[in-house]
């Protein structure tokens, strides 16, 4: 017979991951091409889920923990080390294109195995005691080392997703996947601390399995809150690694050009048209700049690229280079330049009509950025400004 204050935390964290492992695998979605990694993305945060379910299954109805502690311990350990990997998997699919593919998956389930072989079998070689509490250390290690490699990768993806749509959007797009870096540290932490807090004595375990509850309430409405903004983060992902792809192509082209002693002359073409095309872009953002085209709502780098007729990457090179600003940092300066020249030369205008005659999608955004920048209110700036221009 279970305690009940171990019966009624494991009966609630169940409950909780067969609900929310079921509505990640079998919940409708758009029946949208673009929403394909994002439905496999639920599928494997679903199996992820549903395999501790399984892991809390067992403790309910054997109670490994009060009658062969030890091997409860190791039957946490191995199945932690899989569902690590599910959980970095789902997130990585929203991030990178083509993460999980058929050579990777099988290399981590070998690994696995591997894990789970190697232990196993220490295991009952091993006499009960000190060596095989050595062991369970060990595994614990390990498997703490193993979370820390992949929250490594997890950060490593976010950063380069965060860096691809302040390239390409000119509003801040990132806070819609900042979700992702957020459970990225709590997963590593909280995966860590399982590692840590599986060999705590049976009467706290009810401490470590209520502090996993807001863990999976917090990752199964960020995935329902994410579908939102899904569509729009995935276009700009999708497109900087189809020119990723087209840019290997190009090297691809011209390493075989070089290869061919009659053509080595083909590389100072390839710059006088680079050159040729940098003069033409400055000219083309300088007219852009001055009949205010940085004011359209929702601009993308797609967007200018098409209007100046040039190739999204010379125009992100050129922005970044004569800049040394990110395409969303360099539209906001010109917004923000904008909206202030407004503030003063147009006192009938409310500050919600500047933010929108500016290009910014909403009051809040366009007054967090101000504040960001002034540090002060879009309001207060201008009643300052216009009270340092009376005393002048």
């Amino acid at each position: 017979m279970l305690p009940i204050e171990y019966s009624y935390p494991l009966c609630m964290s169940l409950s909780l991951m067969l609900f929310f492992g079921v509505r990640f695998i079998v919940g409708r979605l758009p029946d949208l091409d673009i929403y394909k990694k994002y439905r496999r993305s639920r599928t494997i945060m679903g199996c992820a889920l549903l395999l501790l379910s399984a892991n809390y299954t067992v403790h309910l109805l054997f109670a490994p923990r009060f009658t062969h502690p030890t091997c409860a311990i190791f039957i946490n350990l191995c199945t932690y080390w899989f569902t690590a990997w599910l959980f970095g998997s789902a997130l990585m699919l929203l991030l990178v294109k083509k993460y999980v593919t058929h050579r990777r998956f099988l290399w981590h389930i070998f690994g696995w195995l591997a894990y789970v072989g190697c232990s196993t079998g220490l295991f009952f070689v091993l006499p009960e005691g000190q060596p095989r509490n050595w062991l369970l250390i060990g595994m614990a290690v390990a498997f703490t080392l193993y979370c820390a490699c992949l929250g490594w990768v997890l950060l490593r993806a976010y950063r380069r997703a965060v860096r691809t749509l302040d390239e390409y959007y000119s509003d801040e797009i990132a806070v819609y996947i900042r979700w992702m870096s957020v459970l990225t540290y709590w997963a590593v932490g909280f995966g860590v601390t399982q590692g840590l807090l599986t060999f705590i004595p049976a009467r706290y375990v009810v401490l470590w399995m209520l502090s996993a509850i807001p863990f999976y309430i917090y990752i199964y409405v960020s995935y329902k809150n994410y579908l939102l903004f899904y569509a729009k983060v995935n276009v700009a992902i999708e497109n900087d690694e189809e020119q990723d792809e087209f840019d290997a192509d190009e090297a691809d082209f011209a390493a075989d050009d070089d290869a061919n002693p009659d053509e080595r002359q083909d590389g100072r073409g390839e710059s006088l048209t680079l050159a040729y095309n940098t003069e033409r872009i400055a000219e083309g953002v300088e007219q852009w700049i001055q009949r205010n085209g940085f004011t359209q709502s929702g601009l993308t780098l797609m967007d200018l690229s098409r209007e100046l007729c040039t190739n999204r990457t010379y125009l992100s090179t050129y922005i970044n280079g004569h800049f040394h600003l990110s395409f969303r940092e360099w539209v906001s300066s010109l917004r923000l330049e904008y909206a202030k020249n407004l503030l003063l030369t147009e006192p009938h205008l409310s500050v919600g009509k500047v933010a929108r005659r500016a290009g910014y999608q909403s009051l809040s955004h366009f007054t967090a950025s101000f504040t960001k920048s002034e540090g002060e209110s879009p309001s207060k700036w201008r009643k300052e400004a216009w009270l340092a221009a009376a005393e002048e």
